[in-house]
């Protein structure tokens, strides 16, 4: 069982724990995975892809040609 995104793809990152005297200590950082039910289907999602699926579908504006007039 993989901790990956099924939509993006996304896993875990390295990061970096810093003591006083500069000692480094590696620890992972996990994203958010989350199950969700999408078209009848189980997947885990990561909270980001969570947010792009919610947004509203943006409509595209057709351009208006401005001419100019001379007198």
């Amino acid at each position: 069982m993989a901790k990956k995104c099924d939509l993006c793809g996304r896993g875990a990152t390295k990061g970096a724990s810093r003591s006083h005297s500069k000692i480094k200590t590696l620890k992972r950082q996990d994203i958010n995975l989350q199950s969700k039910v999408i078209d009848g289907a189980k997947f885990k999602v990561c909270t980001s892809c969570m947010r792009t699926i919610n947004k509203p579908k943006r409509v595209k504006a057709k351009k208006v040609a401005t001419t100019t007039t001379e007198k």
